[in-house]
């Protein structure tokens, strides 16, 4: 079933892979259209999608890999169980079976034979059985489902219950076996049988065979000492038995019975060294069982809370652009750095256990205390990382809204003297001198200069809070961009220059933002409004000059030219002029003709043409022109 819908959430993930290549191609598309802030905000965004596509990508990859895992270990798990399970119980038949025991000494001794190798396969199998039941424990801890956890359990107590059902049964099977050799009159036999095993379990008592590891291997070892501990227990009949022959022997004989008492003085002495050992392993092993479960629980509560605090370091989020909510992040970690310095503690603490137990571990448990070491520092050393990496990228935030407050403030002091100084600059009366107009000029586009090299400053600034435009239809930018120098010399309309009130005004949750955005907009109104001003006064002092020295003979003359390379006749452009058709126009259409017509000339210029024209000396623009009459101006 996860595997299942794992792949139905891949083709749902992959079905919307077109939808992130368009919307790639769109924002790209877009990056080239847009205002500069605007292309930040949608490069942020493309980013920030596809960081996201790529983890849920990787995710789902880890998520597969995490499932194809699973599914081997627990198909492992399975096969083992079931062939160990098939051979248990093929090995509880085999012991059912064989129940009767013979009479005859050569027959028991055949038996006890056979037996023992049944029990050398049954030993060489104990490792199989540790395997399998550590496999079944690691994945009961993983496993998330009660189900599972509940079949694990069911499998694992079942396992345990049929192994130690066919080693007490092996067990008492050597039991009769050794009782049925005594009862047939072969005490040495018997009694040296006993002392044998006395001899092969002692060693695997000792006091300085380890017994500490971490908690899989020691529960594992403590099942072990039970079954021998059942063993021990069955074997104290023989032993009995052994006793009651021997003091009959010794008793009934007429014989030297001096060995008899030296073996049996040997059986008590190897017993008692035995079950004292037996005490003393089982002393070990419930005290290696405390400091494994105290070093199993330390190491885990280290590696949840670590792994806790990674997700929190990891996935925290954007940082705030207010300066209060910034500085209550970086209280929150030097707490949070405050609590990892404690944990710091802990990890000393878990890695010194894991050491302490390696200096007295079982072998078959180094790797894994090792192993648990080696994680926890790892862990720990990522999420200090991690820690670290947040912590300078809170202080470099701080630092840059710092910086950018104190540029907003710099700005906003420049654009209030600015703004009083273009203000007390237009109260002046412009001069009627060419040169000093043209210094006043210079020194103004020295003035938009300086506005100029002012703007990426602003666009820092605004560019680092969140915009919400009031109108999302415009797509201009409302932050203006001063050009250098002064496009021509003709007076521009002034309407063309302003942005509409219409228009959409950046809004940031910052008031000072908005106020800066407010002022410069203002000053570049004021900063343009004064070069017209400067422009068009310094383009009339130009006529003006030019037309102090104005030859109508020389107008004339040009304008002709410019008609004949234009291929076209004066009489045919004065009768385009007039709409009625009488022979008549208006001085003011007269002097609208002539401009309209693209010919280079002014509109001062114009304005003595038609004083010539104006036989009368009426300055009233409804004159009429008589054209019949002064044609013959243009042509002679």
């Amino acid at each position: 079933l996860p595997h299942y819908l794992l792949l139905v959430f891949a083709t749902e993930v992959n079905s919307h892979r077109d939808q992130i290549i368009e919307l790639d191609k769109t924002g790209t598309h877009l990056k080239y259209f847009s205002q500069k802030q605007d292309v930040v905000l949608i490069k942020n965004l493309l980013i920030s999608v596809q960081s996201r596509w790529e983890k849920v990508v990787q995710r789902l990859v880890e998520r597969g890999r995490a499932l194809d895992d699973a599914r081997k270990r627990a198909k492992q798990f399975h096969e083992a169980w079931h062939k160990l399970m098939e051979w248990l119980e093929e090995s509880e038949k085999s012991l059912d079976s064989e129940l009767e025991i013979a009479n005859d000494p050569d027959k028991i001794k055949m038996q006890l034979a056979q037996h023992k190798e049944f029990q050398k396969s049954l030993g060489a199998k104990h490792s199989v059985y540790d395997t399998t039941n550590r496999t079944g424990r690691s994945l009961k801890e993983k496993t998330t489902l009660a189900d599972d956890n509940l079949k694990l359990d069911d499998m694992l107590s079942e396992l345990r219950d049929k192994w130690d059902t066919i080693c007490g049964k092996s067990v008492e099977r050597q039991n009769k076996l050794e009782e049925a050799l005594l009862f047939s009159g072969q005490f040495t036999d018997a009694l040296q049988a006993l002392i044998d095993w006395l001899y092969k379990i002692e060693p695997q008592l000792a006091e300085d065979q380890p017994v500490h590891g971490d908690i899989d291997l020691v529960m594992n070892l403590i099942d072990n000492h039970k079954v021998f501990q059942k063993e021990l227990g069955k074997r104290t009949s023989s032993v009995q038995a052994l006793k009651r022959s021997a003091r009959e022997l010794i008793e009934g004989s007429h014989d030297d019975s001096s060995w008899v008492k030296v073996q049996m003085q040997e059986l008590s002495t190897r017993w008692e060294t035995v079950c004292a050992l037996s005490v003393s392993k089982q002393t070990r092993l419930e005290q290696a069982l405390r400091q494994a479960e105290e070093f199993h629980s330390v190491v885990h509560v280290l590696l949840e809370w670590l792994a806790e605090a990674e997700q929190a370091l990891r996935f925290h989020g954007i940082l705030p652009d207010d300066e209060e909510a910034l500085r209550t992040l970086i209280d929150q970690h030097r707490e949070f750095m405050k609590k990892l310095e404690e944990k710091k503690a802990e990890l000393n603490k878990a890695t010194g256990m894991g050491e302490a137990i390696l200096t007295i571990c079982h072998p078959d448990s180094i790797t894994t205390i090792k192993h648990w070491i080696t994680i926890i520092r790892a862990r720990f050393e990522e999420v200090l990382a991690w820690a670290k990496q947040h912590q300078q990228r809170l202080a470099v935030a701080l630092a840059g809204l710092i910086a950018n407050q104190e540029l907003l403030e710099a700005l906003l002091s420049w654009l209030q003297w600015a703004e009083t100084t273009l203000s007390e600059k237009d109260k002046e009366v412009i001069p009627q001198e060419i040169e000093e107009v043209k210094a006043l000029i210079a020194e103004h586009q020295t003035f938009m200069e300086e506005m100029t090299r002012k703007q990426p400053d602003v666009d820092k600034v605004t560019k680092t809070h969140k915009r919400k435009a009031v109108e999302l239809t415009a797509v201009h930018s409302h932050i203006p961009v001063l050009d250098k120098g002064r496009a021509g010399r003709k007076r521009s309309p002034t309407p063309g220059l302003y942005p509409s009130a219409s228009q959409a005004q950046i809004e940031t949750k910052n008031p000072r933002v908005n106020l800066l955005v407010s002022k410069w907009q203002q000053v570049w109104l004021l900063a343009l409004e004064r070069r017209r001003k400067l422009n068009d006064a310094l383009d009339r002092l130009e006529e003006l000059r030019e037309f102090a020295n104005f030859d109508f003979d020389i107008w004339r003359k040009k304008y002709m030219r410019w008609m004949n390379h234009k291929k076209s006749r004066v009489m045919d452009f004065f009768r385009r002029i007039d709409k009625d058709q009488d022979g008549k126009i208006t001085r003011q259409e007269f002097i609208d003709g002539i401009l309209s017509s693209k010919f280079p000339t002014s509109r001062l210029e114009m304005s003595a043409v038609a004083d010539i024209f104006d036989r009368d000396g009426d300055d009233c623009s409804g004159l009429l022109v008589s054209l019949t009459g002064n044609i013959v101006v243009f042509i002679k």
